[in-house]
């Protein structure tokens, strides 16, 4: 748009005087936006917490889920969003590639981690270097200080173990 009101005829005046106010306008929103993706916190994590919300995507879920949940405590706000992703993207990710009928998810705090357990039965093979969702899931965990392991042999399903720190995302 810039280049756009770079070329109009300087006898346009009003109509440049227009373009450019709406660029700043566009550019404005633009900027918003960025900082409301930057922040994009779940609705449903505000209204019940991590247990609840994993219960639902597990409903919600197109292969059936086996749920183990251990969550004792409430957690900070950056370690249930990241969570929270995690096992969004792990059971996307199985009902779009794995070709899997069943999927466990297992969560629980130990100590001063929040553990994340999750496999499926499906094909397997699933790979990090391809530009994967997974590979932003190792980067989500990783910027909250934590660890994201991948294990998926072909034939053999994949898994995924998190440790994501609840004292480091505070």
């Amino acid at each position: 748009m810039r280049a756009a009101e770079a070329s109009v005829p300087p006898e346009l005046h009003a109509f440049k005087d227009q373009l450019s106010h709406l660029i700043t306008g566009l550019a404005g929103v633009s900027g918003d936006l960025q900082e409301i993706a930057r922040g994009i916190h779940p609705a449903i994590l505000s209204r019940g917490g991590l247990g609840p919300a994993l219960k639902t995507l597990a409903r919600r879920s197109a292969i059936p889920v086996e749920l183990d949940l251990h969550l004792d405590r409430q957690l900070p706000d950056s370690v249930e969003v990241g969570a929270y992703y995690v096992v969004a993207e792990a059971l996307t990710n199985a009902a779009k590639h794995a070709r899997a009928s069943q999927m466990s998810v297992h969560v629980a705090c130990g100590g001063a981690v929040l553990h994340l357990s999750i496999h499926d039965d499906g094909i397997g093979g699933a790979d990090t270097a391809n530009g994967s969702g997974l590979v932003g899931l190792a980067d989500r965990v990783a910027a909250l200080g934590g660890q994201l392991t991948i294990s998926s042999q072909p034939g053999r399903g994949t898994s995924l173990a998190a440790k994501i720190p609840l004292d480091a995302a505070q």
